[in-house]
């Protein structure tokens, strides 16, 4: 697997592999940071990696976050957890 500084730029340069590859780095290295960059600039598997991520600790916050920002995967699980 690439370095994480080549990766990022071919990211940001469009680069769909570059962006799968992080979002599994970051979602194996449990980078909430990354995967939250990653989730701003529009990729679907960044937020669900989020989701999985913040329900998996029951970070309750980062939930709430991202289904204040309309992802309802996040709204679900919050939903489940605080049954």
């Amino acid at each position: 697997m690439g370095d994480w500084p080549d990766l990022r730029r071919r990211a940001d340069e469009g680069d769909q592999d570059a962006v799968d590859e992080l979002v599994e780095l970051a979602g194996e290295a449990g980078d909430v940071d990354e995967l939250r960059r990653l989730a701003e600039a529009g990729s679907t598997d960044a937020a669900d990696q989020l989701v999985e991520l913040a329900s998996e600790r029951e970070d309750f916050d980062e939930l709430r976050r991202l289904a204040a920002l309309g992802n309802s995967d996040a709204a679900d699980v919050l939903a489940e957890l605080q049954e």
